[in-house]
């Protein structure tokens, strides 16, 4: 990635069909105007190697400009974690993945009398990783939090995507611009992984969760660490994905009298599928966690079907200019048919009698932002903006009828930014009310992973950021800026969700309980030196305590009294990351770091299944160089 780009407000009505909350666009390496070739190499913990290295160059020819860049990226990683061993089993240590990306970019700029560029990329992604669903037993963390069961040996994900687009630049003048994309986007996965656990003595019935199992401990907690007779059922997760379409985008530049306009008007076609078949393998273990045999099955629950997608969409928004003042008001419109096609799982698994369903969604949403330049260095800003997002094809086609997600958001605030470049600071409040705010249900990989429709909900808060360079400010010949990014949040639901759906962790939530993963308080602070040689980095995040259900237990319980490690509290943690580097010579550099250098032990997330571990304290070194 060359940069990431981060749009809030008004501005994301350009981007959907999910409008609330703001847009991130991935920005993958331009082509160069003249000849660069760049190469990075990074090597630490776990034997952790990185490599990104491209070259490209633009040059005049008799039929125009031309350009390319060819790009390359590697990582690879034995992982963190470490699983139990078993009288079968010794490659304890392989829990890491390899993943490689190479890239290529083409343009062609003709000598025409009117500019005219054309531009084709093609990306390709190979990775496969040994991970899965099942976290860890409460007590079990505590005690190692790499850990993983014997009974996550059979895990592995093999993905691969293709995407691609052609795009064409059009620009007879200055004031206007016409920016053309076809696009096509595969992704395919096999994702093979501990589903569910059977035949274990003293637990009824014969398909036992997995937060269950880790909440409630004895004989199936005994069957995940490899402990008594039972069977491992592993779930083979295939899918494949399709998003392909063609966009148009053009910008006029125009004055009304004393008003500026810079308008933007956009039209997609696109569509998108998924196309899911799982099937299910079954593995005899023994009382010494060996494994003993295995047999196949059809296909599992919710696993024989194909999703579609197809959408309308279109954008207008201008910016004003006025004096000191702008307005940007803008709305976009998206009309999604959606499509479920389900097939019988027991008794047709070529795929021979399916049951259709479909849905229509049209989204209407929109908004104003509005900004004022007191001097050159303040600025007050705010908006309203209605934002909406669809719900998944089973939820809008199935016996509830889902509609789609409507909020309406304001913010106001405040910049400053001081001429010489010694201080930035901004001061931001929000407010997002929603309606029929979509969730995934059954989050855990135990149900269809169709959403729903929660509720009322509302987050309001504060940010606040700021850098002040101490360096700068005294004249120093060195640079020593300091840097603060604090964030508050109140996120609460607004009606009590309507899900008794015991698998679901927004099931049971009441009116006023807090949005589960959404902490209170964030808090990034952290300072550099930088000289002419060299520079070095201290930071420090902070996040709040969290529930990870919207019934708000402390427990591990489900709102029906069960044990489930998915259920209860997220500890407060903080990560100190240090960094430093030094400059060979003019674009040759080392560089080396530390993350999480007091080696923090916190939870992560209790998803998919269980308590699982954020990174512990990681090492690393490394070299840039640019010609």
């Amino acid at each position: 990635m060359h940069g990431i780009e981060v749009v809030k407000g008004t501005s994301q009505i350009k981007y959907g069909p999910h409008t609330t909350g703001g847009a991130i666009n991935y920005q993958s390496t331009p082509v160069p105007g003249s000849e660069r070739t760049f190469l990075r190499g990074q090597f630490g913990d776990d034997n952790e190697y990185r490599t990104h290295a491209y070259h490209g160059n633009t040059v005049d020819t008799d039929i125009g400009r031309v350009g390319y860049l060819a790009e390359f990226y590697l990582r690879d990683t034995e992982g963190f974690k470490s699983i139990d061993s078993a009288p079968d089993f010794t490659d304890t240590d392989n829990t890491g993945f390899h993943n490689i990306e190479p890239m290529l970019k083409l343009i062609w700029e003709p000598n025409t009398a009117t500019y005219n560029r054309f531009e084709i990329k093609y990306g390709f992604t190979d990775r496969e990783l040994d991970e899965g669903y099942l976290g860890l037993n409460t007590a079990d963390f505590r005690r190692d939090p790499n850990r993983r069961y014997s009974s996550t040996r059979f895990d592995n994900i093999d993905a691969e995507q293709h995407r691609t687009h052609l795009r064409h630049f059009f620009s007879p003048n200055e004031n206007f611009d016409l920016v053309t994309t076809a696009y096509y986007n595969k992704f395919q996965r096999n994702w093979f992984k501990l589903h569910d656990i059977r035949d274990v003595a003293g637990v009824g019935g014969n398909d036992f969760n997995l937060s269950r199992a880790l909440a409630g401990g004895g004989d199936a907690l005994a069957c995940l660490k490899g402990n008594i007779n039972c069977t491992l059922n592993v779930r083979n997760n295939r899918r494949e994905y399709a998003s392909y379409g063609v966009e148009t985008q053009g910008t006029v530049r125009f004055d009304t009298g004393e008003l500026a306009h810079e308008l933007q008007v956009g039209v997609r076609y696109h569509r998108d599928e998924e196309d899911r078949f799982q099937n299910e393998q079954r593995f005899q273990q023994t009382a010494n966690g060996a494994v003993t045999g295995s047999s196949l099955t059809g296909p599992g629950a919710a696993g024989n079907r194909v999703d579609e997608a197809e959408a309308i969409a279109l954008f207008v928004r201008d910016r004003i200019e006025y004096g000191d003042w702008w307005f940007t008001p803008g709305f976009r419109y998206e009309n999604v048919e959606l499509q479920r096609t389900s097939f019988d799982k027991a008794n047709d698994p070529n795929r021979l009698n399916p049951e259709v369903k479909e849905a229509t969604v049209d989204m209407l949403g929109g908004g104003i932002g509005i900004g004022y330049n007191w001097t050159p260095e303040w600025q007050t800003f705010g908006g309203v903006h209605f934002g909406f997002s669809p719900p998944s094809p089973g939820g809008a086609t199935g016996d509830a009828g889902q509609t789609e997600e409507t909020s309406i958001g304001y913010e106001l605030g405040t910049r400053y930014s001081s001429r010489d470049g010694v201080m930035q600071a901004e001061l931001i409040g929000f407010l997002t009310r929603f309606d029929d705010l979509i969730v995934t249900d059954n989050i855990g990989g135990t149900g269809s992973g169709d959403t729903q429709n929660l509720g009322e909900a509302q987050t309001l808060g504060v940010e606040v950021s700021g850098q002040y360079d101490l360096g700068l400010a005294q004249g120093w010949s060195f640079s020593n800026p300091y840097f603060l990014a604090y964030t508050y949040t109140d996120a609460e639901l607004r009606s009590n969700t309507g899900s008794t759906d015991a698998e679901s962790i927004f099931s049971f939530g009441r009116k006023g309980n807090e949005i589960p993963y959404i902490t209170d308080n964030q808090l990034t602070v952290g300072s550099s030196l930088d000289f002419a040689r060299w520079g070095a980095s201290v930071t420090m995040i902070y996040v709040d305590e969290v529930f990870a259900s919207a019934n708000n237990v402390s427990r591990q319980v489900d709102g029906n009294g069960n044990p489930d490690a998915r259920f209860g509290k997220i500890d407060s943690y903080k990560i100190v990351d240090f960094s430093a580097h030094y400059n060979l010579r003019p674009k040759t550099k080392l560089f080396a770091g530390m993350h999480n250098a007091f080696d923090e032990e916190y939870i992560a997330t209790r998803l998919p299944h269980g308590p699982r571990p954020g990174r512990d304290r990681t090492w690393f070194v490394g070299f840039e160089v640019e010609l």
